[in-house]
Order: structure tokens, then C-alpha cells, then sequence
């Protein structure tokens, strides 16, 4: 049996394990976030909203809401430092990334695994063509290289430049590019170690491993904005 075939099936058995356990761990902060959102702005508690998953399906991750209840649907298709839409507990959820937790179930369900790549918003299907539809043979994860160097990716929207254009034709390019290096050649333990690493970024305990990324990073998204007319980035 192909050895990349046989560690992707093991990966896919640990997840759903790794997402139980890490949803009875969590519990106490889990119902620490549900009553805070409820106190501040009631229900719903959860975001759900469809998204692209391995081989082009669609499924509905899950998200603690971060946005007021009466911020308008039909808003952008991308978060930004300063969001309007933001409610106080929402702030805190988005700089620690914890309305990221219910994706667990997400996990447990076989939609997404722990390490894979972020799953996109139906708003920008359409950036799956070329070589970039090859993204798509992967079950989208929570954690991964991308998510990690893209850690503080509302930094990155530049004043005066459409917040969705720029996502589709510069972050996306440059989070797909980090993606296809990685997951062709994975391995339990390569995933294991940028499980941690997305872990650390997150709670904001950063290396040279980490800071060289990120300055790399910001290079290929500078590199990629100055080929955009009338665009500037930094």
C-alpha cells in the first residue's frame, strides 16, 4: 500500500478520536463561551454557514457567533481587524480564535479533520480552478501551516482595497501555495508538529521557526499585492 494513502488513513482514524477527547477536555471553557454570548446578546450561539469541503461537497461548519445578532447577512465575505459587526465577546473570540472550538464536531462528524486546509465560503468557490483545484483532494482542516503563518490574517487588508478582491487574488493564491507544498507530502508527524506549532501562534508564543514563516509570509503577500494595479500592501 502507498505510503502516503496508508498515513492519510491513520490520520483520518486519530481525528475523530482526538476530536472527542479535545470536546470532553474543553468542556468547561465551551460552556464558559455559551454563557458569555448568551449574557451579552443572546441566542443564536452558533455561526453556521456552508462551506466547500474534499471534493468540491459542500457541508456546514460550525463557529461560536462573534457578530451581533442584527449585523446584516448580506455583509462581507471576510472578517477585518476593526469589524463593525463584532460584538464585545466576539473581539475576544477572534483574537484567541476560540469560535474556532465547535469545529470539533465538525471533526467527530468526518467533515473536516484536525490538520488540513482551511475549508472556503461558497463566496470564493470559484478560486478552486488550475492547479489550485488540486486543494480539493484534501479534507479541510482546523489547524495547518496556512493557518498558522495567516494567524493575524486581518493584518494583512491593506485601506482602499476591496477586502474580497484582495482576499481572492492575493491572500488566497498565498495560502493555497503554502497548502499544496505541504499536504502532498504530510505525515502524522509533520501534522503533529504544525497542530503545535498553530497552537502556539495562537497563544501568541512564537520561535525563529515561527517569525522567520511569518516574515516569508508577508513577503509572498507584498510580492503578490504589488503585482495588483493601483494596489499597495505594507
Amino acid at each position: 500500500m502507498n505510503r502516503s494513502l496508508s498515513a492519510r488513513r491513520l490520520i483520518t482514524g486519530l481525528d475523530g478520536v482526538v476530536a472527542v477527547f479535545l470536546i470532553l477536555f474543553l468542556l468547561p471553557v465551551l460552556a464558559l463561551i455559551v454563557l458569555a454570548i448568551c449574557l451579552e446578546d443572546g441566542s443564536p450561539i452558533f455561526y453556521r454557514q456552508p462551506r466547500v469541503a474534499q471534493h468540491g461537497r459542500q457541508f456546514v461548519l460550525y463557529k461560536f457567533r462573534k457578530f451581533r445578532v442584527d449585523a446584516s447577512s448580506n455583509g462581507s465575505a471576510v472578517t477585518l481587524r476593526n469589524d463593525e459587526r463584532f460584538t464585545r465577546v466576539g473581539r475576544i473570540l477572534e483574537r484567541t480564535k476560540l469560535d474556532e472550538l465547535p469545529q470539533l464536531w465538525n471533526v467527530v462528524n468526518g467533515d473536516m479533520s484536525i490538520v488540513g486546509p482551511r475549508p472556503e465560503s461558497l463566496a470564493f468557490a470559484d478560486c478552486f480552478h488550475g492547479q489550485y483545484r488540486e486543494l480539493l483532494q484534501y479534507r479541510p482542516g482546523i489547524l495547518g501551516p496556512a493557518q498558522t503563518l495567516f494567524r493575524n490574517e486581518s493584518a494583512f487588508y491593506p485601506e482602499g482595497q476591496d477586502p474580497e478582491d484582495f482576499y481572492r487574488e492575493v491572500l488566497f493564491p498565498a495560502k493555497a501555495g503554502i497548502d499544496l507544498a505541504y499536504y502532498p507530502v504530510r505525515s502524522l508527524r509533520s501534522d503533529c508538529a504544525w497542530a503545535t506549532r498553530c497552537c502556539l501562534a495562537v497563544l501568541g508564543m512564537t520561535g525563529p521557526w515561527q517569525r522567520a514563516g511569518v516574515a516569508n509570509t508577508i513577503r509572498i503577500v507584498t510580492e503578490f499585492g504589488r503585482s495588483l494595479p493601483n494596489h499597495r500592501v505594507g
